[in-house]
């Protein structure tokens, strides 16, 4: 009995050795495989666009002070009606001009009443060679007699960001994958899919620098869009 249930464990004992030998390494062949699949790389892809605005907004505000309401009222509604002959001459529609604010303060100098009317009214024109114009030609109103207050700047904004906001994002990882393939290359490696994305904010900044408005200063309506994007490749 004993000498027929040798040769029967010998054979088990060699079949679980086999098994567990298989086994181990399958295992480590497979944490091999989960790490390589684990390894990834993160890079950051840059797109920038010149773009021109295509609304310009100016706010213009002037003001007049009297020693009643009714002359100071008087004051700001001539300096409205030069504003106005202005932008008409220079052919914007009567309806791009609207008024988009008044305020009106007393205050006393010496114990005598002063009253200040103050006025704002809006230029609002997708025309942006002619709000150009207008910027150049702004010391005319100078010469009518128009006094603008600090602030008194034309506005420049691109409003299409949605229509190239795909190819920009686009462009921004095809060059993210290529700082992720120099990376690779200088790894022995090879780039694969994406692990994960995180697309950046939209910036829209002046193309030739900082640029601000205010009376006798105005933006620019050459703009720079911008955008970073973060991402993980998958490496191989």
């Amino acid at each position: 009995m004993r000498g027929s249930a040798t040769p029967r464990l010998i054979v088990s004992s060699v079949i679980l050795a086999a098994g567990m030998i298989t086994g181990g390494y399958m295992l480590g062949d497979g944490l091999k495989r989960a790490h390589r699949a684990d390894r990834a790389v993160t890079v950051r892809g840059l797109a920038e666009r010149d773009v021109t605005a295509d609304l310009a907004t100016w706010t213009i505000t002037y003001s007049a002070t009297a020693g009643d309401l009714s002359s100071a009222q008087a004051s700001v509604d001539h300096d409205t009606t030069q504003i106005r002959a202005f932008f008409r001459e220079l052919g914007f529609p009567a309806g791009a001009l609207q008024p988009t604010g008044v305020n009106v303060s007393q205050f006393k100098d010496n114990g005598v009443p002063n009253f200040t009317v103050r006025q704002r009214v809006t230029l609002r024109t997708h025309d942006i060679k002619r709000a150009e114009d207008a910027v150049r030609r702004q010391f005319d109103l100078v010469r009518r007699g128009v006094i603008l207050e600090e602030g008194s700047g034309m506005s420049y904004t691109f409003t299409k960001l949605n229509a190239i906001k795909p190819a920009m994002v686009a462009a921004a990882t095809k060059d993210a994958r290529a700082a992720a393939e120099q990376f690779a290359k200088d790894s022995g490696a090879q780039v694969g899919a994406i692990k994960s994305a995180t697309q950046g904010y939209f910036s829209i900044d002046a193309r030739d620098g900082d640029s601000g408005g205010g009376w006798g200063v105005s933006d620019t309506p050459y703009k720079k869009v911008r955008v970073v994007t973060t991402i993980d490749f998958y490496l191989k």
